[in-house]
């Protein structure tokens, strides 16, 4: 289903339409706006063509357009669509204001910024904390820093996407927010996991032992959203140990050059390191698959409970 699109509103370019991508372009199609989507496999972004996005041919096409969005797994890929030959930002217009909502090292941002800045296009850092349900859902959150003019012009368009967007300074600083964001993720799915593996061990349910956890002040909207993987042991992804395992060598990468010592995070990114390899070639999984490594080293076997969290039961 589509939305009319307000002609006053800027033109939306978006490059990156995976999961978290999709999601967002849907949002802000669905608040009126006119978008057109690229992606390096073009069928990602064929599907939006029915929530009424456009589809570009080229990046010379996005390149003429007031606001473009990148959203994309890493480095390589956020340097190859946009410095690259070929890249946005190699065409002979450049967009009003580029948003990159990836997580990348502060080292390809700060390259990126420059050749933008060349451009002449005022760049924006806006990572994004949530997964596509919560982007859906509108309880996602922008974490914003680049030039203030640029971003009084972009935040309708944040919070169109997403329930907040907070703004943190002028320069890099929302790359290290959200880096460091995703350092506290790791350890807390990592120690839900242990805690949740010895209570099963200790004769109580999950479902139970979760349902406390979750009323109890240590819940968060965190806990509350994992309890039905870890309960039902669906593991289908939302975020990925490979994600998760890149975003702690950022981070730990970043302690290293502030001299900030960081050894949980240490221990972690060996632990999500490990449940990389122990995936091999299996297909993507969530990142709450950490449980199952968990279980496994603890000799514990994990069934699927059918009941949820919090249900009546013995």
């Amino acid at each position: 289903m589509t939305t009319p699109t307000d002609r006053t509103k800027p033109r939306i370019g978006w490059l990156g339409t995976g999961r978290m991508g999709s999601a967002m372009v849907q949002r802000l199609l669905a608040a009126g706006y006119e978008v057109a989507v690229h992606n390096r496999t073009r069928a990602k972004a064929e599907s939006l063509r029915e929530y009424g996005a456009t589809v570009a041919g080229s990046m010379a096409e996005l390149a003429h357009r007031d606001v473009v969005f990148t959203m994309v797994a890493a480095d390589a890929a956020l340097t190859e669509v946009t410095v690259a030959e070929g890249g946005l930002l190699r065409q002979t217009a450049a967009p009003g204001i580029l948003v990159d909502c990836s997580t990348v090292s502060q080292k390809v941002a700060l390259q990126i910024r420059a050749e933008a800045a060349k451009a002449g296009a005022p760049m924006l850092a806006a990572p994004v904390s949530g997964n596509p349900s919560a982007v859906r859902a509108g309880t996602a959150a922008f974490v914003v820093s680049g030039p203030p003019q640029a971003y009084e012009i972009v935040n309708p368009l944040l919070t169109a996407i997403a329930g907040a967007a907070a703004y943190v300074g002028e320069g890099e600083e929302a790359r290290l927010v959200k880096i460091a964001h995703n350092l506290f993720l790791g350890a807390v799915i990592q120690s839900l996991a242990e805690i949740t593996v010895l209570a099963e061990k200790g004769g109580v349910r999950r479902s139970d032992f979760l349902a406390f956890i979750n009323a109890s002040v240590l819940g968060s909207v965190f806990t509350r959203y994992k309890t039905p993987a870890l309960t039902h042991l669906d593991f289908t992804p939302t975020f990925t140990p490979q994600l998760l395992r890149k975003d702690f060598e950022l981070g730990l990468s970043a302690a290293r050059e502030s001299g900030v010592s960081m050894p949980v995070a240490a221990l972690v990114h060996q632990l999500v390191q490990a449940s990389v390899q122990a995936q091999g070639q299996d297909g993507p999984v969530d990142f709450a698959v950490l449980l199952a490594e968990v279980a496994r080293a603890s000799g514990l076997l994990l069934e699927a409970e059918k009941q949820d969290a919090g249900e009546a039961g013995g």
